[in-house]
Parts: C-alpha cells; sequence; structure tokens
C-alpha cells in the first residue's frame, strides 16, 4: 500500500537513478522517456514511459529497471506502461543529456525545426575534437538510434544518437 507521503518529485528524483542500458551515462529522465506519473492512495504508481526506437530491444529491461529502482528508493509497488499517445523524438533529451553524450564519446543529435533530412547528419561534430570535418560512414551504427560517422581531423570513428521527430 502506499504511503501519501510520496510526491511526483519523490519518483522523478528515483528515476534519475534509472539508466539506459545502451549508453549508461544517460538516466531516462535525461532522454525524455518518461511521459507521467500518477500516483492514487491505494493504487500503484504508474510510470508512463516511452522506448527512444520503437523496436529498442531494451524496452523490457529498462521497465523493469524503473520499476525495481522506484520500489526500492520508495518502498511502494510500480506499474510501468508504454505511453501509447507519445511518439518519442530526439528534441526530448536534455541539454544536459547531449553533454553528457558528447563526454561520452558519441555526438549527440542536433536539434530538430521540421522534418529530418538525410544532410542532418552531414558534417555532425566530432565529439572528441569538435571538429565538423566529419562525414557519415554507415547510417547503421551499434543499436538502432545510432549511426557512425569519421573525423577528418583527428583521425577518430564515432557514433552520434540519430536525430528522430
Amino acid at each position: 500500500m502506499m504511503s501519501a507521503t510520496i510526491s511526483q518529485e519523490d519518483v522523478y528524483h528515483a528515476l534519475e537513478q534509472v539508466m539506459d542500458p545502451e549508453i549508461p551515462v544517460l538516466s531516462v529522465i535525461d532522454l525524455g522517456m518518461i511521459t507521467g506519473v500518477d500516483i492514487t492512495e491505494g493504487q500503484p504508481v504508474l510510470v508512463r514511459m516511452i522506448p527512444t526506437f520503437a523496436a529498442c530491444p531494451a524496452v523490457s529491461y529498462i521497465k523493469d529497471n524503473i520499476r525495481t529502482v522506484v520500489e526500492k528508493a520508495l518502498g511502494v509497488a510500480v506499474t510501468v506502461e508504454i505511453d501509447k499517445h507519445v511518439h518519442w523524438e530526439s528534441n526530448r533529451m536534455t541539454a544536459a543529456a547531449k553533454e553528457k553524450l558528447k563526454n561520452f564519446g558519441i555526438a549527440p543529435p542536433p536539434v530538430l525545426e521540421g522534418d529530418v533530412r538525410p544532410e542532418i547528419m552531414l558534417n555532425t561534430p566530432c565529439p572528441h575534437c569538435g571538429s565538423e570535418h566529419t562525414y557519415l560512414r554507415s547510417p547503421f551504427g551499434s543499436t538502432l538510434c545510432r549511426a557512425i560517422h569519421y573525423c577528418k581531423s583527428c583521425g577518430q570513428v564515432f557514433e552520434q544518437f540519430k536525430p528522430l521527430e
């Protein structure tokens, strides 16, 4: 049974500890994956989330982590649902998330204004040296949400989190 002293802020604070299994420096909050938290007396806390990609293989793992972390942190029952009314887009990522990605060696997605165009992935700034003298080697990276780039300035191969609307 849930305590009336649990707030949405408490739940969101706990969710900051739920890290993405593919990019362990980013939380589900950083990624903008949480679409809502409902707290109703006598009911499990309901957390609504969206995956970053529809076919993301880590969705079940992330749902389980959300449930486990929030239950342990707050001592309440938790239900996690996929929000089918909201689609994830890369603009949901926080500025802090983009900086964490860059520091992790992955180029963050650019802010999208309008449609995603193939040329938006050209000349992606290198997360290692900052050069825009780069090229897209493959739109397919190690996961569905990444592309592979090469920096002509520092010679590093790097991934970019794909822009998505």
